[in-house]
This record gives structure tokens, C-alpha cells and sequence, in this order.
């Protein structure tokens, strides 16, 4: 194991751009001794890098989760006598012993006894037991279910098929679009800043300014184009959201796949235990000689282990309306079902002392055991061919009232049913934007039947004809990563199938949400954008998940979709409200200072803005916000371009306010900074009511009260910090009221200038309405 100190892991979150940028400010605040803003920055810098490192810490128990699901022990024969032994303490060609219940220590072949019935569900998908004889092979970490061998280990730890399992699991892992955004707009920020402190640099040399004083103004521009809070506010809108989904029965593990949650287009969904019950359930019954329905019900329970029912045993009892009917019988004898006979016997004596023979089994065993007409033989022939084609598994039913009298009563099907809200879940995500497919290690006429009564599409492929031996996704031929895009689901698959299905989805610029419970969807689960897990699920598949379910049913995936959608728009609004904060604040700081050649604002209104703007901010996880029908992804030019023209419209407003104060308000130089504060502090946040919806500002959905207070509040403190002058030279009221009903005005033009902007990048401008009409246009008239 390569193990990394954690000290190693916190120390990773204090590098990076944004990381960097928050220590040369702290670094120039402490050359300057400007101890309050070094405190603020060095909280900020900490907070942010301790709700990377637990997110992290809690991300990262996968692997150990998957060992957890090993077995600890194994019965060996060591020295000529069988020994209880550590499993870790196996070796290729041990002879060991395996019966009910034991997990399966090790890749092993089988070697002496008649049969077992292994689960091995958790690391293929298959829903049933599935019958091993001599010369088969096992996996470790399956479980017997039924019957004793003995068997030869083949391959322990690395070797195991458990184990490729655990390494997909090590190995896997996709980028978060989260941590690319918001290193975007720190790249953004930082060359934006560099160039702004390189020409002001230059400016104040040419005249001849201290280079002390220089830093000293240089430290308030790089404060203020410092997205400091970014990281943290967008962490606690998130927290928030995951609080919310927590209600809802979904934990999420990693705070970033909120944002993914939000962008899934393709849904690549277990179906047993996901989709289905994990439960074998009666179908309609096809009778024959039985008297009804319940009849052939009843008898076939009759031979059925009411003590310790397997999976089959568990459906057929499971089918009777009142389990006591079977009280009136008495068990005479019971052979139990092997793969030989493939049938099971009993003997039961009825209320009035009457001996009855039952068997149930394979339903070309039972028709034999019966004396069939032609045509009662083809009529059984063409309904056990027509389940079978449904994906059924089939068993015969026959009685006999003396030894040899056996009549056939009819056949059971047997199937794994949906789950009641899967296929409304279905439908919402269609609704939503996001391609559901199904992923399955059962057959694929189990498949297509399922997706039939789910009503997704029926192309359901087989992953071995799709992947043959290449089953690694960076390998995979363009047209098979075509197929596996166009496919409506996968059956007959293996891990390395599922891990190297999301991978390839991926690579084709689909974010991928993939659902599972066993062994088996681990490593697809942390490959996947978002990795969840369904109620019920392993230790390993919630380990890898980012999104653990802990109620039964799927429709809660949507719910969560809506939810991350609606968190998603929280975030891109303050990421658009921040950049346009930065501009605002960089470009007219240094178009002043060249031009005028002052400080418009002091350090400690800058730290004043940052206090007051950011950190009540944080209400913006509460907003109401759109609810967008189709997924969303950080579409950065978008942010961009919205959030510069509106930074740059209001470095224009707060040039002419300059302007007017100091040519038409007479307004002294100090107090001039206070009028200056106060149009930022203002104007700063009734920006975010502009940014925070695609449409008008005063349009549904309205911006939530909590919001509202907060910058109601925040905006109360600094009019009365600049009225009584507490920190700052006080300004006449008359001019707070002044600034209040100019920044008013210009957020009017604010709004008008962003739906603007949205229609011309959405081709919705009048220019372009105009040019898709033309080309819609009909060259040629057609009559009629």
C-alpha cells in the first residue's frame, strides 16, 4: 500500500492559483504590518483548506470499504487435519472447505462433493445463485448459499478477481467540473490582476512614488481582485444543498458532485436491486392440471424449505395468500434439490391422512416425470420457449397420488420485478434531460423484458459481443465507443465493462451518473461524475459513491437533480456577481490612480467591502432560483463575458460619480473615498440582484427574504457608517440619499445591458432571428 501522510494531504490545498494569490496578499499585508487584513486573508486561507482536506478524508475510505467485504477466515486442511486459519494466510493449491454461508476466501476450483449454489451477485449483477460442480470456479468474496465441496485455491489477494475489482476501484476517479471552474476564474483574476499591477506599477514609478507606497497599493489591488471568499461561499451554498438533499434521503460524500449532479446527461443504471427488487416474484401462472391458480401455488410451496428458503423457495411461499394452508399438511419425507435430478421431492400427508407426492424443478424434468398428451407436451414446450424469451426462469409443478401417477399442474415463472417507482423515475429523467441506461449483469432477454415494462427502448446489447477481450476503455475502437454511446443499456456485464462503459461515455463529453449496490459497481461508481449509491448498497459501493441513497427507490435521483440545478444557478450567479465585483473594483482603482493620481479608497475600506459584501453573501444559498429543464455545466465564456460587461458598466458609473463629486458636489478629498465606498458597497450587491437570473431582475422567481435581509442589512450598515463617519470621513445624509438613487438608476441599465448580452450569445437578437429565418427560408415554391 502507498499511503500518503495526512499532513502531506492539508498541505496540497495551500497550492495552487487561488491558494497562491490569498498568500501574497497575506505575505504583502504582513511586509506592510496591515494586521487586520493578514487575519482576515490567513482565516479565509485555512477555512478553505480544511473543507477540502475532510472532504477528501471522507472521499478517500473506498478501497478500505472494499477490503472490509473479504472474509477473515477459511477451514483448510494443514497438516494432514482441517484447521480454522487466518484467510490472509492462504496460498495457491490449499485444500480448503466451503459450506452455507461461508464467504468464499479466495479464487478457488472446485474440486470434491456433488454441488454448491454460490451468490455471487455483489461481484457479477446476477440476480439468482448461480450452480457450481466440480472443475467450476468461485470468486472470493461470493457466498455459498447452498450445499458443500471442498475446492483448491487458485488465486489470493492481488491475483483475485476480487482484487482487479479493487484496483478499477484505486485507479478510478473523474475531475471535478467544480474545482476546473473555479481555477478558471482564479486564472481569469490573476492575469487580470498582474496586468493591472504591472501598468500601475509603472505609472506611479514614472512619477516618481515610493516604491513602499507602491506595494502599499499594489497589496489594496491585489485584496481586492482576490476572489477570497469564492472558495468558501461557494463551499457553504453547497453544504447547504447537501443538508437539504440529507432530508430528502441522499447523502452526499463529496460536496463537488452537487455540481455534477446538476450537469448528468446519461444515467447508467444498475437494474438488480436498483431498477428491480433484488426479489424473485411469481408471474402469471400457466395451469394444466391444477384446479386453480392457488392450487399449483399451494403444491409447489408444499416443497418448498419453509425453515431456510433460498431464493426460489423464498418466491414461491411468498405467493400464497395465507402461508397456513400449509399447516394443514404434515412432512413425510423431502429430497432436496440437486443438479442431477434437478428437481425437489416431497412427501406430504394431507388433513384426512392421505399421502400426496409434490415435486418442482426444471420444467423439461417435470414433464417427463408426467404422461403427457402431444398436445398438452407441445402447449408446455411453447410456454416454457415464450418465458424464456421474456427473460423468465420456469419451474415445473407436478403431484401424484400414488408412485408413478405424477400429473403436471402447470409452470411457475419466475422474475426480479420493477420496483413501483422505477419507471416514474424513468420518465422525470427523460423530462429532465438525461439518457437512462441500463447496465445489468443478467442476460439480455431479462434485459429487454424489464426495459419493456419500464418503458425504456429495447436496445439492449450484450457487453462480450460489445467489448470481446478489449474491454479497456482507452483502447476501444472509435465505432465500438459510438456503439456503447448509442446503446439504451448493457447485459451480461462485468466490472471492468461498467468501469470501462462510464469511462467511454466520458471521453464522448457526457457527464455520467451511474447507480449500483455490490462489489461490483465500485469501481464504476468512482469513475462515474456521480457515483450513487442505492439503499441497501455495500460498504464499497457507498465508499465510491458521491451520492448514497438511504431510503428505497430511485425517484429521489431526481429529486436531487432538481435540487443541484437549482444550487447550480446559485453558485454561477455569485461566480458572475464576484468577477464582476473584481472589475469593478481593479479597473477603476487604477484608471483613477493614472488619471487622478489619488487613492480613491483606503485599505481598510477595502476590508470593509470585503466583510460586508462576501460573507453575507453566503444568504445566496437560500435564493430561489430557476429550475432549468435540461442539464447545466459551468459554461465559462458565458460567466465571462456577462460578468465583464457588467463589471466594465460599472467601472463607467463609479468614473462619472467620481466626476460629478468632485466637480459638481464639491466634495473634499477624504470624503470623497466615503462617497466612492459607498457606491461600491451599494452598487456591489444590487449587481447580484442582476446576476442572479437570465431574465428581468423583478421577474419570478423572486430573490429569497432571507437574501433580501442580508443585503438590506449590509446596505443599513454602510449608509450608517458613512453618515456618522465610524472608520471613514463622514458624508452629508443628503449625499448618502444621492448615491442611494444613482446606483438605482444604473442598475436599471445593469439589467437591460445583461439581457442583452444573454440574447446575443443564446442567437435570440433580432440580427439573428433574421439570418435563421433566411436561411429557413424554401428556395423553390411547391403547389399545394
Amino acid at each position: 500500500e502507498k499511503e500518503v501522510s495526512p499532513l502531506l494531504q492539508l498541505l496540497r490545498y495551500f497550492w495552487g492559483p487561488i491558494p497562491w494569490m490569498i498568500e501574497v496578499a497575506a505575505l504583502l499585508s504582513l511586509v506592510v504590518r496591515h494586521w487586520t487584513d493578514l487575519a482576515i486573508i490567513g482565516f479565509l486561507l485555512v477555512f478553505n483548506a480544511a473543507v477540502g482536506f475532510w472532504q477528501e478524508h471522507q472521499a478517500a475510505n473506498a478501497l478500505e470499504a472494499l477490503k472490509g467485504e473479504l472474509a477473515l477466515t477459511a477451514r483448510v486442511r494443514r497438516d494432514g487435519r482441517w484447521q480454522k486459519l487466518p484467510a490472509r494466510g492462504l496460498v495457491p493449491g490449499d485444500l480448503i472447505r466451503l459450506g452455507l454461508g461461508d464467504i468464499v476466501p479466495a479464487d478457488v476450483k472446485l474440486a470434491r462433493g456433488d454441488f454448491v449454489m454460490i451468490d455471487q451477485s455483489a461481484l457479477t449483477g446476477e440476480s439468482l445463485p448461480v450452480e457450481k460442480k466440480n472443475g467450476d470456479v468461485a470468486y472470493s468474496g461470493s457466498t455459498v448459499r447452498q450445499g458443500e465441496m471442498a475446492a483448491l485455491v487458485a488465486a489470493t489477494g492481488a491475483g483475485t478477481y476480487f482484487a482487479r475489482t479493487a484496483r478499477l476501484v484505486e485507479k478510478a476517479g473523474a475531475a471535478s467540473h467544480f474545482q476546473k471552474a473555479v481555477l478558471a476564474i482564479g486564472d481569469y483574476l490573476i492575469y487580470l490582476s498582474v496586468l493591472l499591477a504591472f501598468l500601475l506599477v509603472l505609472a506611479q514609478l514614472f512619477r516618481g512614488e515610493h516604491p513602499l507606497v507602491i506595494l502599499q497599493f499594489v497589496l489594496i489591488l491585489v485584496i481586492a481582485a482576490i476572489p477570497v471568499a469564492m472558495p468558501a461561499v461557494l463551499s457553504v451554498t453547497m453544504a447547504l444543498g447537501a443538508l437539504k438533499l440529507s432530508r430528502m434521503k441522499a447523502i452526499v460524500s463529496r460536496l463537488q458532485s452537487i455540481e455534477e449532479i446538476a450537469g448528468i446527461d446519461v444515467l447508467c443504471s444498475d437494474k438488480t436491486g436498483t431498477l428491480t427488487r433484488n426479489q424473485l416474484t411469481l408471474g402469471k401462472v400457466h395451469r394444466f392440471a391444477a384446479a386453480d391458480d392457488q392450487d399449483l401455488i399451494l403444491a409447489a410451496a408444499l416443497v418448498s424449505d419453509r425453515e431456510s428458503p433460498d431464493a426460489i423457495d423464498a418466491a414461491v411461499l411468498g405467493g400464497l395468500p395465507w402461508e397456513k394452508e400449509l399447516d394443514a399438511y404434515r412432512p413425510v419425507s423431502f429430497v432436496p434439490f440437486d443438479p442431477v435430478r434437478k428437481r425437489t421431492e416431497a412427501v406430504v400427508r394431507d388433513a384426512g391422512g392421505r399421502e400426496l407426492r409434490v415435486a418442482k424443478g426444471a420444467p423439461q424434468v417435470i414433464m417427463e416425470m408426467c404422461r403427457l398428451s402431444r398436445e398438452q407436451e407441445k402447449e408446455a414446450g411453447e410456454a416454457v420457449d415464450q418465458l424464456a424469451q421474456k427473460g423468465y426462469r420456469t419451474l415445473g409443478v407436478a403431484r401424484a397420488a400414488a408412485p408413478g401417477s405424477w400429473q403436471l399442474l402447470g409452470l411457475l415463472p419466475l422474475y426480479d420485478p420493477p420496483r413501483e417507482d422505477s419507471a416514474d423515475t424513468i420518465k422525470r429523467a427523460i423530462a429532465h434531460g438525461i439518457q437512462v441506461k441500463m447496465v445489468t449483469g443478467d442476460n439480455v432477454a431479462i434485459a429487454r423484458e424489464i426495459a419493456r415494462e419500464l418503458g425504456l427502448p429495447a436496445d439492449i446489447v450484450n457487453a462480450e459481443a460489445v467489448f470481446g477481450a478489449d474491454d479497456g476503455a482507452d483502447r476501444l475502437a472509435p465505432e465500438t465507443q459510438k456503439r456503447i454511446e448509442a446503446a439504451d443499456g448493457f447485459a451480461q456485464v462485468f466490472p471492468e465493462h461498467k468501469y470501462s462503459i462510464v469511462k467511454t461515455l466520458q471521453a464522448r463529453d457526457h457527464l455520467v451518473a451511474m447507480t449500483g449496490d455490490g462489489v461490483n459497481d465500485a469501481p464504476a461508481l468512482k469513475q462515474a461524475d456521480v457515483g450513487i449509491a442505492v439503499s441497501g448498497a455495500t460498504d464499497a459501493a457507498r465508499a465510491a459513491a458521491a451520492l448514497v441513497l438511504t431510503a428505497p427507490g430511485l425517484s429521489v435521483i431526481i429529486d436531487a437533480v432538481e435540487e443541484a440545478r437549482r444550487i447550480f444557478e446559485r453558485m454561477t450567479s455569485y461566480a458572475i456577481y464576484r468577477i464582476t465585483e473584481t472589475i469593478r473594483i481593479m479597473f477603476f482603482v487604477v484608471a483613477a490612480m493614472i488619471v487622478f493620481n489619488f487613492y480613491p479608497i483606503t485599505t481598510v475600506m477595502i476590508v470593509l467591502l470585503a466583510v460586508l459584501n462576501d460573507l453575507p453573501i453566503m444568504t445566496i444559498a437560500y435564493d430561489q432560483t430557476l429550475l432549468k429543464q435540461e442539464p447545466v455545466r459551468w459554461d465559462m465564456p458565458r460567466v465571462m463575458i456577462v460578468a465583464t460587461v457588467l463589471g466594465l458598466i460599472g467601472v463607467l458609473e463609479t468614473f462619472l460619480l467620481l466626476v460629478i463629486a468632485r466637480n459638481f458636489l464639491r466634495v473634499d478629498g477624504a470624503q470623497l473615498s466615503s462617497v466612492i465606498y459607498l457606491k461600491l458597497a451599494v452598487a456591489g450587491h444590487l449587481t447580484l440582484f442582476v446576476a442572479r437570473t437570465p431574465r428581468p431582475m423583478w421577474s419570478r422567481p423572486f430573490p429569497a427574504p432571507l437574501l433580501v435581509a442580508a443585503v438590506l442589512s449590509t446596505q443599513a450598515i454602510a449608509a450608517l457608517i458613512v453618515g456618522f463617519g465610524v472608520l471613514v470621513p463622514p458624508i452629508p445624509w443628503r449625499y448618502v440619499g444621492f448615491i442611494w438613487a444613482y446606483c438605482l438608476a444604473w442598475v436599471v441599465v445593469e439589467d437591460w445591458a445583461k439581457r442583452e448580452v444573454y440574447r446575443h450569445l443564446e442567437l435570440q437578437g433580432p440580427r439573428h432571428l433574421r439570418f435563421l429565418r433566411n436561411i429557413r427560408r424554401t428556395l423553390h415554391n411547391h403547389p399545394g
